[in-house]
């Protein structure tokens, strides 16, 4: 099941929408067709930590990308939250595809499902 997404726009909406720290995006995308595995987090996140110290116990080499704190840069992290779709830092990538949050990564660790997807 797909969440709903809003499907009708105005040009000028859609315009803004595409223009919003579309630089930020690209940043994002970039490193994520560039690299098997992408942690994108945030500082004072206690999340980001997890997902990176999880990846580094089980000696999985990783690309981070840090967009600001609960102080600032909100508005790129909201840029890379519109464009993948999760609420909620960190995001972590493997092979192009979102695997979620820590508790998520963690999960798929956990249960293989990780590996097998970077080993694809």
């Amino acid at each position: 099941m797909t969440r709903p997404l809003l499907d009708q726009a105005t040009p000028r909406a859609n315009e803004k929408m595409e223009r919003f720290h579309a630089s930020t995006v690209a940043e994002v995308q970039a490193a994520v067709a560039a690299h098997a595995v992408v942690v994108v987090g945030m500082k004072w996140n206690p999340h980001v930590p997890k997902a990176r110290k999880a990846l580094d116990a089980a000696g999985i080499a990783y690309h981070y990308l840090e967009y600001g704190s609960y102080a600032g840069g909100w508005k790129p992290r909201l840029a890379i939250k519109m464009w993948s779709g999760w609420p909620t830092f960190p995001q972590v990538f493997v092979k192009g595809a979102l695997v979620g949050g820590a508790a998520d990564l963690e999960a798929a660790l956990a249960d293989g499902s990780f590996k097998a997807a970077l080993e694809a």
